[in-house]
């Protein structure tokens, strides 16, 4: 009864936290905070420098002693301290900018990857702990998702969603408030990035660095031919002579660039499909899969995923804050959505 009353006067948060970005939401102010998950240090004082947009203009920009880190990979805490130490700036950012609130320490519910094991949840939860949260609770991505968008999740019929983030694709069939059958891949937004530097050092011989790279995928990356001819001009290192180099760069070379993993991605979705109960396939047939998290705006991929399975697919609005709108779902009604926190364990049945 405490806890209850103690938390109404303290800034509850809910939390994305992803390998590409972190995005927080205040309950009762909405999503105050969506930057890149990167935090840059000076290894010589251990002082953090920037995080979030500031850190992230300084990757592959800094001197020997200062270092750009992405504390987040594929979807799970690689750096524990660096981890720690951007949660407690976004928390000490938030009390900054929103000092009416009372100064409690907050209750928090993050977004995490499918199939993460224990120490990897703990992990989340100690360095939330650490940086200032009174209590963390838990809450796997693609759940968050389809709660974010309004799916019926609490209902006995099959929620079809697949949320591509920057580490991880989940996918997940979701039945009465439970995940039914799931799969995580890491066909996903860096994987797509990866692809594009390989190309354009095979195919050009050049080398260019990751913000490039992504550039060049949101730009003008597709999954299917778009029929604009789009194309652009990057610059980059000749491998060849070592000097600076543009060259002209078209959608068709990206296409060719991401193809593998694309089709790895779709792979994992049929697979999940033919091993999810008959009677939640019949659901699908009629609802559809639904798509959130930054990767399901590359170009065409929605048509093509339709093509490929049979079942209509569908875009969510908005689809980059969908986690975290799930977890201040969770926030806000903490004690009738109980059930879809998580523990260290899972008994559903992976794909």
């Amino acid at each position: 009864m405490f806890d209850a009353i103690f938390g109404l006067f303290s800034k509850d948060i809910g939390i994305d936290l992803g390998t590409a970005n972190t995005l927080v939401y205040i309950k009762g102010r909405g999503i105050v905070i969506n930057e890149p998950s990167v935090v840059a240090i000076n290894e010589k004082t251990n002082q953090i420098l920037a995080v979030g947009k500031e850190a992230k203009k300084m990757v592959g920009r800094t001197p020997g002693h200062i270092v750009a880190i992405r504390p987040l990979r594929h979807g799970v805490v690689s750096d524990f301290e660096v981890t720690e130490k951007m949660l407690k700036y976004f928390f000490d950012k938030v009390q900054n900018e929103f000092s009416a609130f009372l100064p409690n320490r907050p209750r928090v519910v993050v977004g995490v990857p499918l199939g993460g094991t224990e120490v990897e949840k703990r992990a989340v939860v100690q360095a939330g702990k650490n940086a200032g949260a009174r209590q963390v609770f838990l809450v796997e991505e693609p759940m968050a998702a389809a709660i974010g968008v309004k799916l019926p999740v609490g209902e006995a019929s099959g929620n079809f969603i697949i949320d591509i983030g920057g580490g991880t694709a989940e996918i997940a069939v979701i039945s009465l408030g439970g995940i039914v059958i799931s799969r995580s891949v890491r066909y996903a937004g860096d994987k797509l990035n990866e692809d594009i530097i390989n190309y354009a050092r095979d195919q050009f011989k050049m080398a260019i660095g990751e913000r490039t790279a992504e550039d060049i995928k949101i730009s003008i990356g597709s999954a299917i031919d778009s029929g604009q001819n789009k194309e652009m001009v990057i610059k980059g290192r000749n491998l060849v002579s070592g000097l600076p180099q543009e060259i002209l760069i078209k959608e068709k070379h990206v296409r060719e660039a991401i193809k593998d993993s694309v089709e790895s991605l779709i792979q994992a979705v049929e697979e999940t499909i033919e091993k999810t109960p008959p009677e939640l396939v019949a659901d699908l047939m009629t609802k559809g899969l639904m798509m959130t998290g930054g990767g399901s705006l590359l170009g065409g991929l929605s048509e093509y995923l339709s093509e490929r399975t049979g079942v209509p697919v569908r875009v969510a609005d908005d689809p980059l804050t969908a986690v975290v709108r799930g977890a201040s779902i969770v926030l806000e009604d903490i004690d009738r959505l109980s059930g879809v926190l998580i523990d260290a364990f899972s008994d559903r049945a992976p794909v």
